[in-house]
């Protein structure tokens, strides 16, 4: 089933998703990979406050291209999000509502997405030119200094996206498996 939401969103928006639905995504989400994740750790860890307010948000573990000139980002392909699983479960518990990237993830991440609520959804890998299509603005908004890490706020205007892992722990790349082997 497909679905367009608006982000950042509700509870009940993330309860009538289920794995394996297409879901559109369009406001504003944030990026942050490896190092912002590290970074935001730390600042956790010395009970400082993070450049963003994670409640009802959705990260994109993304790491863009340099825009060309007239679009607001270059290539903005997805990051495998298992290199943030140390993190996304703390993240989770702290307000974090979703999660855009490729791959599969921990035991941990799927259980704290079932105790906050929250959903993983997969963006296309390889198809980076396509998805930048959806993006209508990018802000740097901390760690300039990590270039392409840096938190980033963007607009999204139906941004393509299949739930992964829904709020209920169902899990995409498990029940594909099992309903191929059916077959």
């Amino acid at each position: 089933m497909d679905h367009h939401i608006s982000v950042p969103y509700t509870k009940e928006d993330v309860s009538n998703l289920h794995s394996g639905d297409m879901v559109f995504l369009s406001g504003t989400i944030y990026t942050a990979r490896d190092a912002a994740h590290k970074r935001m750790d730390e600042t956790l860890n010395n009970n400082e406050t993070l450049p963003l307010d994670l409640n009802g948000n959705v990260i994109y573990y993304m790491g863009p291209s340099p825009a060309r000139p007239g679009h607001a980002i270059g290539s903005a392909g997805p990051t495998t999000a298992s290199r943030m699983d140390k993190y996304a479960p703390r993240l989770l518990d702290l307000g974090l509502s979703g999660m855009i990237g490729k791959g599969k993830r921990t035991e941990d991440v799927r259980q704290a997405i079932v105790r906050n609520g929250a959903i993983y959804f997969a963006a296309i890998g390889g198809a980076g030119a396509l998805l930048s299509k959806s993006i209508t603005s990018s802000e740097v908004i901390a760690y300039d200094d990590l270039g392409t890490e840096a938190i980033r706020k963007l607009t999204v205007k139906d941004l393509p996206c299949i739930v992964v892992i829904d709020s209920y722990g169902n899990n995409l790349y498990e029940t594909a498996v099992e309903k191929y082997k059916m077959i």
